[in-house]
């Protein structure tokens, strides 16, 4: 007897995924969702947290807020000694930019998305289906779809699922949606516009969203701000193999987020989720 796969979506409160949110409940998506979940990394601009308090009440099922105790801001700052060499790191959490020794820009591993995102979004998955077939599941086929909110002109971030029990579906792109016409349908049919889901010191962000950040939320820029300057702290206390001089910047411009003239260096891209590597962030 097979059983009916429990149907998520995973909510970035962001324009995609609100807009699929609101049209799954609408009807204009099938089938309907049994939930969503909103993966919390605690690093939320306060925007996107009033949205999805405005957001969440529209929605024809529930939403669950997943989040671990300790935020990505303080776990990222935290330095740790190894006890096998006693050198002193800060593990690798957000994709900070680096000046390499020869001068040349890097950029360091993230794992910000695979631990408070990604693992905390498939903790609940498991949970809520575990809780729709109590009598058991078998997790080598898939028991789960994770409705993404990937439109159109994104979709070279479609990622399949590593897990043989979690299916990923893209309901935006199936019905050929862009982000330009997710905001229009969100327009037409009388809903705010959302705001851009990502952490308020995400380096992926493009000058417009810095600027954006800092002209509508100087508290969240400021907040940023500070998280820049103890990112290039905390790297300098480093030593061993991890050690990188503490010349670590938010701002791919490799210069301090304060110091940055937003907009005008034209070695700073447009946003950068095109790398992001699960199509979960900026949505």
């Amino acid at each position: 007897m097979s059983h009916e796969p429990l149907r998520v979506i995973s909510l970035g409160a962001g324009v995609q995924s609100s807009t699929m949110a609101l049209m799954f409940s609408r009807s204009k998506l099938q089938p309907m969702p049994h939930a969503a979940i909103f993966a919390d990394t605690g690093e939320e601009p306060g925007s996107v947290y009033k949205w999805l308090d405005y957001l969440t009440p529209l929605l024809a099922f529930p939403v669950y807020r997943v989040g671990r105790k300790v935020g990505l801001g303080e776990e990222a700052l935290r330095l740790r000694v190894s006890k096998k060499t006693g050198n002193v790191y800060a593990r690798t959490l957000v994709p900070a930019f680096f000046q390499k020794a020869d001068g040349k820009r890097g950029l360091m591993g993230r794992r910000c998305t695979a631990e408070f995102k990604v693992r905390e979004l498939q903790k609940k998955q498991r949970q809520l289906a575990k809780e729709l077939h109590p009598r058991g599941l078998k997790w080598n086929t898939p028991r789960v779809v994770t409705y993404v909110g990937i439109s159109l002109d994104e979709v070279h971030r479609m990622k399949p699922s590593v897990e043989p029990w979690n299916e990923i579906q893209w309901p935006l792109i199936d019905a050929r949606m862009t982000r330009t016409d997710c905001l229009r349908w969100m327009a037409d049919n009388g809903y705010p516009r959302p705001p851009r889901s990502a952490c308020k010191f995400c380096p992926f962000h493009s000058d417009e969203e810095w600027s954006r950040l800092k002209r509508e939320e100087p508290a969240e820029f400021a907040a940023a701000v500070k998280f820049d300057e103890q990112l290039r702290h905390v790297a300098a206390q480093q030593t061993g193999t991890a050690a990188i001089g503490g010349l670590v910047y938010l701002h791919s411009s490799l210069k301090p987020l304060a110091e940055v003239q937003l907009g005008d260096d034209k070695a700073s891209p447009k946003d950068q989720f095109g790398n992001e590597c699960t199509g979960l962030c900026g949505v």
